[in-house]
């Protein structure tokens, strides 16, 4: 077990947590990424200027590396705070209290750190806690009743807090998938319609500090299995995309979202849009925290590009499939990396071969 109390101080670091020469972080810090912040209210205020300028900024972003920010998104600031609050509330405790909520093998949902016992190299520098999130109305509660059942009434509390949270993040994906569907020409429903009573995860990351941060990464190069990925930062910066075969650092910025599209989101696009291949970098001064909100669709939705997206010029790049088959793959079978997409498809294929 990863207890980060034994080792954050420490000059020498566990093997597992040390990455490859070629994996690891750049030894002088990146240049910083420089997109420009999409403006969501001024797109769905209707506005023709807001939605052309919107529409064009995005689907430049998704097209080259699948990765923008929003701003004016309407989530309420104290809800952000408070979320943002309640993660030293829970990664503070003792790892005693921590392991209430251990993930168990091949799941994708509760506590894990250094994901020691799924891995034994390339380990990463932190902690998670995962759950799940329904959009469906009759799941009205399953955030927090799933902290509370793990954790006990003293976390009620902090349950409500991200049930909270995942309904304000599940509204915000809605908006962006009315965005991402305009982009591709597909019509504000679209999307929105297609992720409506969603299965998604949310995530708690907590990176702690590390006195070789040189030698490992707090996440890994991958890009994310999901559809869609809002993240919102705490102010220590970590995150690095890549980007014309270089890394590129993102400053936080705690009035906006950043989002990167995923591998199912490309699989719905047909390969026109980009997932996004990113990580996080660790520090020797300070511990970074981040609120992950990974929108998945419903379980019994086949993934598919809508009809306009599939022409003589582009004809389909992936199969059809449905998020929990990508998900085994992931929590079973494969790592995820800047690959996994392919991967899954080769997997898929013999699958069904077989």
């Amino acid at each position: 077990m990863f207890d980060t109390s034994n080792f954050q101080d420490k000059h020498n670091i566990p093997t597992q947590f040390i990455w490859p020469d070629d994996e690891k972080p750049c030894s002088q810090r990146p240049p910083e990424l420089d997109v420009a912040p999409i403006d969501l209210g001024e797109f769905l205020s209707g506005d023709p200027l807001a939605v052309s300028s919107a529409t064009r900024l995005v689907n430049e972003a998704c097209r080259k590396h699948g990765f923008f920010s929003v701003i004016n998104h309407s989530v309420d600031s104290k809800l952000l705070n408070k979320a943002q609050e309640a993660m030293d509330f829970f990664f503070g405790r003792p790892i005693s209290q921590k392991q209430k909520a251990q993930r168990k093998h091949g799941d994708h949902c509760g506590y894990a750190s250094g994901f020691v016992g799924r891995f034994t190299t390339k380990l990463p520098w932190k902690e998670t806690l995962s759950f799940q999130y329904s959009a469906d109305d009759t799941s009205l509660n399953s955030v927090e009743n799933y902290i509370v059942n793990v954790m006990g009434n003293e976390f009620k509390e902090f349950g409500r807090v991200y049930q909270d949270y995942c309904k304000a993040m599940n509204d915000l994906s809605l908006r962006i998938m009315e965005l991402l569907g305009m982009s591709l020409g597909v019509g504000r429903s679209y999307f929105r319609e297609f992720f409506q009573g969603n299965d998604s995860i949310m995530r708690l990351n907590y990176y702690p500090s590390c006195q070789k941060p040189d030698l490992t990464l707090g996440t890994g190069p991958h890009c994310d299995p999901t559809s869609l990925t809002i993240l919102h930062q705490d102010h220590v910066g970590g995150l690095e995309v890549f980007v014309d075969q270089a890394w590129y650092s993102i400053r936080p910025n705690p009035d906006a979202f950043v989002v990167n599209i995923g591998d199912t989101f490309m699989a719905l696009s047909n390969g026109m849009y980009k997932s996004c291949l990113h990580r996080a970098v660790v520090n020797s001064l300070s511990p970074r925290k981040s609120l992950a909100y990974f929108l998945c669709p419903r379980g019994d939705r086949v993934v598919r590009p809508p009809n306009s997206l599939v022409e003589l010029g582009s004809p389909r790049v992936y199969p059809d499939f449905t998020w929990p088959l990508l998900l085994e793959f992931t929590q079973k079978h494969y790592r995820a990396d800047k690959k996994t997409l392919d991967s899954f498809t080769m997997w898929l294929n013999k699958r069904m071969d077989d």
